[in-house]
């Protein structure tokens, strides 16, 4: 397997000490979707925040769960996309986060929303799943397994709680075309600061089979997702409410996004690479 990784591969704990800390600083309101949006033409003028529940709704809607499903949410962060799932489907949703932190937020969102009675989050890791076998009817994985150390072993997990005919829905960083060399350390950068790793768009047909799921259909949607986002990641994180609450974290934060403002990787260096891209994989794992 061809996997493009970079020189810091995500360990699990590691992963879920930054986003501990990440979750109470980017956060304005409960909720937030700390994710990248999904708009349906260039031009589109949508706000970012509904972009966000845009990407989350066409992922739901390949899910094709409806009132009597499980969900599973792998990498659920503050709980956003899952509440938002359980409430437009009718749907059970657990989700799971290497973050307590995260897990704190998500369980207070789902309450705030009427939903504790079915949607719960725990602290688990993607690649020992806790759950018995043929548990959910469905998963979604948005931007999660791309700070997984090793897609393939998560992909069989998800297999293994999947019951058969049990679909899945996730998200990717991939490369489109070889990334130029001169964009090479910016690309790498990135990886280093968000701890992510890419893959080749055709590298999930063979994963998904040694896993025990049947390929679907994969989609590149970098157009509809990538610049936007990575525009709006970049002014989120220059206002001031956001490096006031960086500059008061924990000190050793600058080993992802620098100690000070100027030392911090910038989003808008990633806008206009567009061999670096975003796909959107759905499969199934087969009836018996």
């Amino acid at each position: 397997m061809s996997q493009k990784e970079s020189a810091l591969t995500p360990v699990p704990d590691e992963v879920g000490h930054h986003y501990d800390r990440l979750a109470v600083i980017a956060a304005t309101k409960p909720g937030d979707n700390l994710h990248v949006g999904y708009w349906d033409s260039p031009d589109s003028e949508v706000p970012a925040e509904e972009a966000t529940d845009r990407l989350t709704d066409v992922m739901a809607e390949k899910l094709k769960i409806g009132a009597d499903s499980h969900v599973l949410d792998v990498g659920c962060g503050i709980g956003g996309p899952g509440v938002r799932i359980a409430r437009l489907t009718g749907a059970q949703l657990t989700g799971i986060s290497v973050s307590q932190e995260q897990v704190k937020l998500a369980n207070s969102l789902a309450e705030s929303a009427g939903l504790a009675d079915r949607v719960v989050f725990q602290q688990a890791n993607a690649m020992e799943l806790p759950f018995p076998a043929q548990s959910f009817d469905a998963v979604i994985a948005l931007e999660s397994i791309l700070h997984m150390p090793d897609r393939g072993q998560v992909l069989a997990q998800i297999c293994r709680v999947l019951r058969p005919g049990g679909r899945l829905v996730l998200t990717d960083w991939f490369e489109r075309a070889p990334i130029p060399a001169a964009k090479q350390p910016t690309v790498d950068r990135f990886h280093s600061s968000f701890m992510s790793t890419m893959v080749q768009a055709e590298d999930y047909p063979p994963m998904l089979r040694r896993a025990g799921l049947w390929f679907e259909e994969i989609l590149d949607i970098s157009e509809q997702t990538l610049r936007k986002s990575f525009l709006w990641f970049s002014a989120h994180m220059n206002q001031a409410w956001f490096s006031a609450r960086m500059n008061q974290a924990q000190p050793d934060f600058e080993t992802t996004f620098g100690d000070k403002a100027a030392d911090r990787f910038d989003t808008a260096d990633m806008a206009d690479i567009p061999e670096f891209g975003y796909l959107m994989v759905v499969a199934k794992r087969p009836e018996e």
